[in-house]
């Protein structure tokens, strides 16, 4: 009986220990947050993740009962705020917008980052994605996407527009030239206004767009819409096709963006952000704001925004390296 009671004794201990380590877990994610918390953005105000992060903030100081302070830090593509929130202290008092640039673009992208992107951070949630439209002048003699390749091909050179160098604007042109095997040059600007402009005025033959950005413009007529770049239709443009359903099968992309903390943040303050942030996610007026304005609504787990996170980083490097894009 000897060895059986000391099996059981060890078991026990096991216990202990593992009670020792987890209550002072689980009481730290109950009093979190202890103090304000910092929620960085890494990019100016106005844009677009400074306004969704502007919706999300009130909801989540209400349900913690604790004060946020939202900060904008732009730099570097996105990189000097998404760098202050890697090397903040991992209590869950820091934590900022994780966004398509400085996460899946910018480590190929730039020669050097201050942060690794799959070490330095805890992914809480996908916030959204925002899929954009590939949209031509409607004098343009094409009607779908392979009538669009069909002219491409018989006139080498067409151009297509950016907001400039390395966005999702000029990544998506650069991998719908290489997926539909075509030529076609980039013609980047200082923003998306002016490049649309120049598209409505038939200056450029295409260009790859963020959706909020350019429903005024489709709806009014003004400019053709010819497909989506998410796996689904949209409910904004209902009769507009996929990529893929266009006939360039595979083509996917969004510039997503999420919200995370810093490495070694504690798992229970992790969930209890990410838990608190689905529920925001999933208010009718959060909802229909994301929504009515061409995007996916986001949620699920901090695993799955990790993942997201691993899949693009190659996806992504893998057309900055064929198309040789180098950082302005």
């Amino acid at each position: 009986m000897k060895p059986v009671v000391a099996r059981a004794g060890r078991r026990i201990a096991r216990l202990f220990l593992a009670a020792a380590f987890t209550l002072p877990s689980l009481a730290l994610a109950q009093a979190y947050p202890a103090k304000p918390v910092r929620w960085i953005i890494p990019y100016a105000a106005g844009g677009s993740a400074d306004t969704r992060a502007r919706q999300i903030v009130p909801n989540l100081a209400e349900m913690w009962g604790q004060a946020i302070v939202v900060e904008n830090k732009p730099g570097a593509g996105g990189v000097l705020g998404t760098d202050i929130v890697a090397k903040a202290a991992p209590d869950g008092h820091t934590m900022g917008m994780g966004n398509f640039a400085p996460l899946a673009v910018n480590p190929s992208l730039m020669k050097s980052l201050p942060y690794d992107p799959l070490r330095d951070f805890a992914p809480v949630i996908l916030l959204e994605r925002g899929p954009l439209v590939l949209m031509v002048n409607p004098s343009m003699p094409v009607k779908s996407v392979k009538e669009l390749i069909a002219l491409a091909r018989q006139k080498p050179g067409m151009s297509f527009a950016s907001s400039g160098n390395g966005g999702a604007h000029h990544l998506s042109g650069e991998m719908f030239k290489a997926m539909a095997g075509i030529d076609i040059q980039h013609v980047p600007y200082k923003g998306g206004a002016p490049a649309t402009t120049d598209l409505m005025g038939g200056h450029v033959s295409m260009m790859f767009e963020l959706m909020y950005a350019a429903l005024p413009a489709i709806k009014g007529g003004k400019l053709r819409a010819l497909a989506v770049t998410s796996s689904e239709r949209l409910p904004v443009l209902p009769d507009v096709p996929t990529m893929a359903e266009a006939g360039v099968p595979g083509f996917e992309s969004s510039n997503w963006q999420g919200v995370i903390m810093p490495a070694g943040t504690p798992k229970d303050i992790v969930a209890k952000a990410n838990a608190a942030i689905n529920k925001i996610l999933a208010l009718p007026e959060i909802k229909n704001i994301i929504v009515s304005q061409g995007n996916q609504v986001g949620g699920g787990t901090p695993e799955e925004f990790a993942a997201l996170i691993r899949a693009e980083i190659p996806k992504w490097g893998k057309v900055v390296k064929d198309a040789h894009i180098q950082a302005d």
